[in-house]
């Protein structure tokens, strides 16, 4: 049945309007509505956004908000994504926020949208915008035999109009697809039958790397040619091969391997965060969620513990890839064209502009499907690494591929973490004092415009290389190192600090979840510690310190209510990402064989708030997926190094994930609340799976393992201990 809508969120309603909050603030800085919503005049709905599709269902959800605010079915609605100079510039997708921030502005443009249209019809049918119905797109009112549609009422002056102030949107008593399930993925079917990733883009060369060892070696020697109709592309230290046949770029790739010889040009530093690095970092305490220069508060605690990761791969099951194309004496149109899977499209285009000495305006960057990674893979490197190798065979379109060896060995990784937890407990067995303090190398080093350096993996091995950036200290909340540092509980008295760590000995930067994944792990590993010291059951202890957070405490009784408690070998974690999104709790269920110390987990449940639910299906998919993701990292996944600092774990044997038949059998609880905004929910479940395994495994073997990953090694060095 269509819906009636009524007059004052169709008419703007200034009333409520001055009542209402601001424009969101990509609306706010770029108000012209035909840049975000277009009424096409075959049937369809296009909405423009700069976020981009990484496997977390953005483009449905998206697809969903306009649909729903418009009064059109989904089917009509087309989600362009990330181009540069044809979409708008809304960042990096990262940190949950997509659904926050372009998912916003386009529900709000929709509704504009809307509002035009339905005003314009009102004036051709002689019919107050109040009596109007719309389904489909199709505006008819009772008595009245003709009808309109939006594509009937369409001007240039539609598209020019600029958004002055926010107005009403669709009241969620009104939704028909925003909530409900069985919403079709718009990505899958190209995904599963057609070449719908950069790795399977056309080109007329295909391009191989010759890396050396590591990024701290450079080029001694090269004596070799290649044959025609190959290239072979040496830039400094930068060594690539070009060919029209793929096969024989990886063939000669494998022969200029064998004959260059590499120097170490750089010292190879000690990779752990050791008590030297320690005692070198640089200290910020926590106030008023900033980290800030400042004295730290002494604070005696009697119960202590030290929790720690080690350096993580992306690992994206596809390795990186680009195409790029080099146009030579086109002067009214774009040099450069890339393709490319990098989450962050207009940076990099700002930063490959200065690297290659070109007007930003004369590249172009669309972003393609890539293997996936949710956070800095070597996406953006492969890019410029394809801009390289067509800038010295312009006018051929080259497609680039990192093998599997450059994959794992040169992606930025995510960096390891160091955390020290103290607390006192009252004569109530409540915690009175709470000291945190977490160490590690930047977690943060995209490549950006506004950075000192040129943060691109070849810009250093050039001829004339361009140096990176000086890693330095985010300050910014919940950023980088202390990204959930401090605690989602009521504490009276609580010293949190952030300690950075500048001589990381390779490049990291940002891996799912930043540093939550290894502050959440301390901090509810550590509750339970506390839990078991006062005697409590680690729900109780958890809800005696929740203080008013209602939200908190209904998604954790909601996990234990699926799960059916705590009982035999269960663990739970519970954490609000970045303290403000997503909040969920895990509870998970192990089995440690007594001859292997193996630990398989047979079944998670989790329950979450991430306010209004737009897909149920999508939330729950990335939710699970974090989750999953988190046991890989917890009992398989270690970065190693060689004796020259380089990476030695270059493949799926020395660098294990969790394989399929690991999986667990996953319950998700969706605590939804229509009537707030949606907040970002994929990298929630990261932080508490892990601690909510850790707890598990002591449930189950009285072990407390503190150090990642729980490997049967791990546990046999606990227990002999």
């Amino acid at each position: 049945m269509p819906l009636r809508q009524p007059a004052a969120r169709a008419a703007g309603a200034d009333r409520v309007g001055r009542l209402v909050r601001p424009l969101p603030a990509g609306l706010a800085a770029l108000p012209s509505l035909g840049r975000w919503i277009r009424v096409a005049d075959d049937g369809r709905v296009v909405a423009l956004t700069g976020k981009v599709e990484i496997g977390q269902g953005l483009l449905t959800a998206l697809r969903t908000i306009v649909a729903e605010e418009l009064d059109v079915e989904p089917g009509r609605v087309q989600v362009v994504s990330a181009h540069t100079g044809r979409t708008p510039d809304e960042g990096t997708t990262a940190g949950s926020m997509s659904i926050e921030t372009s998912g916003a502005n386009l529900r709000q443009a929709s509704a504009w949208a809307r509002r035009l249209l339905l005003e314009r019809a009102s004036n051709r049918l002689g019919v107050p915008v109040a009596r109007l119905d719309v389904a489909d797109g199709e505006i008819t009112a009772p008595g009245v035999n003709e009808r309109v549609d939006y594509w009937q009422l369409i001007d240039a002056a539609f598209l020019d109009f600029e958004i002055p102030k926010r107005t009403p949107e669709k009241s969620p008593a009104e939704y028909r697809w925003v909530g409900h399930a069985g919403q079709r993925r718009v990505d899958v079917e190209a995904k599963a039958t057609a070449a719908a990733f950069v790795h399977d883009a056309p080109a007329e060369l295909h391009a191989r790397l010759v890396r050396p060892p590591s990024v701290n070696h450079r080029l001694a020697e090269l004596d070799i040619r290649v044959a025609s109709p190959g290239t072979l592309v040496v830039d400094g230290s930068f060594v690539a091969v070009a060919h029209p046949k793929e096969s024989e770029a990886v063939r000669w790739a494998e022969r200029v391997a064998a004959k260059a010889h590499w120097r170490l040009a750089f010292g190879s530093p000690r990779a752990e965060i050791d008590e030297q690095r320690r005692a070198g970092a640089e200290a910020f305490p926590i106030r008023d969620g900033r980290p800030v220069r400042g004295p730290r508060q002494e604070m005696p605690t009697t119960f202590r513990a030290t929790y720690s990761r080690p350096f993580l791969m992306h690992a994206s099951l596809g390795p990186s890839a680009a195409t790029a194309l080099w146009r030579a004496g086109h002067a009214s149109t774009p040099r450069l064209v890339i393709e490319s899977a990098s989450q962050g499209i207009e940076s990099l285009r700002g930063v490959i502009a200065r690297a290659m000495a070109l007007d930003v305006d004369h590249i172009e960057i669309r972003h393609v499907a890539g293997a996936g990674c949710y956070g800095h893979n070597g996406a953006d490197d492969a890019a410029f690494d394809a801009a390289l190798v067509a800038r010295a065979v312009p006018g051929r379109t080259v497609l680039l591929k990192w093998s599997r060896e450059d994959e794992h060995g040169f992606e930025p990784l995510g960096p390891p973490m160091h955390v020290e937890m103290g607390a006192e407990l009252d004569a109530r067995d409540r915690v009175e004092a709470w000291t945190h303090d977490v160490y590690g190398f930047t977690h943060v080093s995209r490549p950006s415009p506004r950075a000192a350096g040129v943060d691109l993996l070849s810009a250093r091995l050039l001829g004339q290389p361009l140096e990176p950036s000086t890693p330095r200290p985010a300050l910014a909340p919940e950023v980088g190192i202390h990204r959930n540092a401090l605690p989602i509980y009521a504490f009276p008295a609580q010293e949190v600090t952030k300690h950075f760590i500048a001589d990381a000995p390779v490049r990291t930067s940002a891996l799912r979840g930043l540093g939550a994944q290894g502050n959440v792990f301390a901090i509810e590993s550590f509750m339970d510690e506390l839990a078991l010291e006062a005697g409590v059951s680690p729900d109780d202890f958890r809800r005696r310190h929740l203080g008013r957070d209602a939200r908190a405490v209904a998604v954790l009784d909601a996990a234990l209510a699926a799960s059916g408690g705590l009982a035999g070998n269960r663990g739970m974690g519970l954490a609000r990402y970045k303290n403000r999104q997503c909040c969920a709790a895990v509870v998970a269920e192990v089995a440690v064989d007594d001859s292997t110390a193996e630990i398989r987990v047979a079944k998670l449940w989790i329950a979450a708030d991430a306010g209004r639910v737009i897909d149920p299906d999508g939330l729950r998919n990335q939710l699970e997926g974090g989750a999953i993701q988190a046991l890989s990292w917890c009992l398989k996944e270690a970065v190693a190094f060689d004796a020259q600092g380089a990476v030695a774990t270059r493949d799926w044997e020395s660098y294990p994930i969790l394989r399929f038949s690991e999986v667990p059998t996953v319950e998700t609880v969706l605590v939804d609340h229509p009537e707030l905004d949606p907040v970002g929910a994929g990298e929630a479940t990261v932080g508490p799976t892990s601690a909510a395994l850790a707890n598990a495994v002591f449930a189950a073997t009285g072990l407390r393992v503190r150090d990642l990953p729980m490997t049967p090694e791990r546990l046999r060095q606990v227990a002999a201990s």
